[in-house]
């Protein structure tokens, strides 16, 4: 399969790279997002792409940004990202990118959490709450919330680590009303979303989503929706509380980097074919049992 770890667009303006995606202007009022097969994991980003992750990433967001459509207005444009380019550059595109509306960020990740995992679960363990939002005491690790938790997270640089923050730091960046519409709906969103992947097998154990405001103060879902970078996925079928269920994502990645002596900054060690080979097939399996479809190579 064609990879493609950086895109090299020049018939328009480069606005900026991030660790998976590049953005090009497109006018005044739109961008043009290109999704890479880089793969960034504790924040760096690695120097092997994973052939067709960009594609399945973008792919996914597609349908999630469809299937919610209802809930709150996103980005899409329905521009075709190859009637933007140059002829010589349509395969850059081709299944891998979206027009979208030009939005003012919100700097604030919206984080919303189902199952007790990852930072929250270190959290648990030291203070009984998640990022100050208490909870029932004897969970395990993996254990379902009794409730979907809202758990905000500032934005931080390129390379930096995001920074969970409570809910009132968010009303105070952002505004109170602003900040519960964002907290409902992402809610909202995360369980509309996770009712539909349990009946595909998938539990949506986390989430995360960007909003931006278009000229109107309109807000808007941005950039991507509930893909396996921006999610963990768990396979139902061999969900055991108790322990960390394996996940469709860059989980080989980080396993195998915690077995090197690697202080987790730039530059990258290289990845081994059977690591990038393994993660490629997660990444393809989490879009075929969700949508039902193999990938539209």
């Amino acid at each position: 399969m064609h990879s493609l770890y950086q895109s090299t667009i020049e018939s328009l303006p480069l606005l900026g790279r991030g660790k998976v995606r590049d953005n090009y202007a497109v006018g005044d009022d739109k961008i043009l997002i290109v999704t890479t097969d880089r793969l960034s994991a504790f924040d760096v980003v690695m120097n092997e792409p994973i052939p067709g992750k960009g594609m399945v990433l973008n792919q996914m967001s597609d349908f999630w940004f469809d299937k919610l459509a209802g809930i709150v207005p996103n980005h899409l444009t329905g521009v075709a990202p190859e009637s933007v380019v140059a002829p010589s550059e349509v395969e850059q595109v081709r299944g891998r990118a979206v027009v979208a509306k030009r939005l003012e960020p919100i700097m604030v990740e919206a984080v919303v959490r189902g199952y007790l995992i990852g930072s929250g679960w270190k959290d648990y363990q030291d203070t009984g709450s998640v990022c100050g939002v208490s909870l029932p005491a004897g969970l395990r690790q993996a254990d379902k919330l009794p409730e979907p938790i809202f758990t905000p997270a500032a934005k931080a640089e390129l390379g930096e680590h995001d920074e969970n923050i409570s809910f009132d730091d968010m009303e105070r960046r952002i505004g109170t009303e602003l900040a519960a519409t964002i907290r409902d709906i992402s809610i909202k969103l995360y369980k509309t979303a996770a009712e539909y992947a349990a009946t595909r097998g998938i539990i949506i154990a986390d989430t995360k989503f960007e909003f931006g405001l278009d000229q109107h103060g309109v807000l808007h879902l941005m950039d991507e929706v509930l893909t396996a970078d921006s999610s963990r996925f768990w396979p139902a079928d061999s969900y055991q509380p108790g322990s960390s269920p394996p996940s469709f994502d860059k989980q080989f990645v980080r396993d195998y980097l915690e077995t090197l002596t690697w202080g987790k900054t730039a530059p990258a060690p290289a990845l081994p074919q059977d690591v990038i080979d393994k993660t490629q097939a997660k990444y393809f399996e989490a879009i075929e049992r969700l949508t039902g479809k193999k990938l539209e190579a």
